[in-house]
């Protein structure tokens, strides 16, 4: 991890790599975030910049190493993906957060962007399916209800760095 996290660096700060930052545009860099679509929101969640740039320090990538290992637990999975998805940052999925997580998954060309009407009906089932209070929005504990029934998930949340 030091390795890598000191190879984003240019060379004249590779001495301190401890108390460097490194770019948003040179973690997008890494072949593993390269074609994740929630790349952005990856390096913002894990991000600890005071200035919103998304940059992050040696720490912050081991954190997001971390989580994306296979040795970290469900719950911890869950929790940062459901702080990937909450586009919003307000801790809730609400609809315009869902046809954003949608829109990313599908893609954005248009030969695989649902109509407006196929959007709504999935986002209708969606919280049909996880909002249990029936709110109109999806909280961190619905979210990892629905998780904890979905054993494919610690799988297929990870990126091998």
């Amino acid at each position: 991890a030091y390795k890598r996290f000191s190879e984003l660096l240019p060379r004249q700060e590779r001495d301190n790599v401890c108390s460097a930052r490194v770019p948003k545009s040179q973690i997008l860099t890494l072949p593993e975030l390269r074609a994740n679509p929630f790349q952005h929101r990856i390096c913002h969640v894990f991000s600890t910049s005071n200035n919103g740039d998304d940059s992050m320090s040696f720490e912050d990538f081991l954190d997001m190493l971390s989580v994306f290992s296979d040795a970290a637990t469900a719950d911890i999975k869950s929790h940062y993906a459901f702080r990937i998805f909450d586009f919003d940052d307000d801790g809730t999925l609400d609809r315009n957060d869902l046809e954003k997580l949608v829109n990313c998954l599908t893609g954005q060309g248009e030969e695989s962007r649902l109509s407006g009407a196929e959007m709504e009906q999935l986002i209708d089932n969606i919280l049909e399916e996880s909002d249990i209070d029936k709110d109109g929005t999806i909280n961190l504990s619905e979210f990892q209800h629905v998780v904890s029934r979905s054993p494919d998930f610690a799988s297929s949340f990870k990126i091998v760095l």
